[in-house]
């Protein structure tokens, strides 16, 4: 791979929009050859659960949860703020595919040699 990227994302459905967005971003970046990293924190991380996204899809682009299991089936990396998603009680025997619960140090060790990111 040819250098990495992150998305964070910290909306789910108070901001549909960029919750689609982030996952489009997030896809480019993975078929750009990047090690694509996205990091869902406060409200994003409710995305984690199965159904969740079933309903989510902004006019002009592909259903959120199609989004989202293509960018993991296709190598990319979903962590969920473990302060957030515990915060919110969500259920960790409900996360979709991909998906790990993780803390800040993750991110921080992603992006420790300087790997760019963008947030939604």
């Amino acid at each position: 791979m040819a250098g990495k990227f992150c998305v964070t994302l910290s909306c789910a459905k108070d901001n549909t929009d960029k919750a689609t967005v982030a996952f489009v971003i997030a896809n480019a970046a993975l078929g750009s050859e990047k090690e694509t990293l996205v990091f869902l924190t406060n409200e994003g991380v409710r995305l984690t659960q199965r159904g969740y996204t079933d309903d989510i899809h902004e006019e002009g682009f592909a259903p959120l949860s199609e989004l989202m299991s293509n960018f993991a089936a296709s190598g990319g990396t979903i962590y969920a703020c473990s302060p957030c998603f515990k915060r919110r009680q969500l259920d960790d025997q409900s996360l979709v595919a991909g998906v790990t619960v993780v803390g800040g140090a993750k991110l921080v060790e992603f992006l420790s040699d300087g790997a760019p990111c963008v947030s939604f």
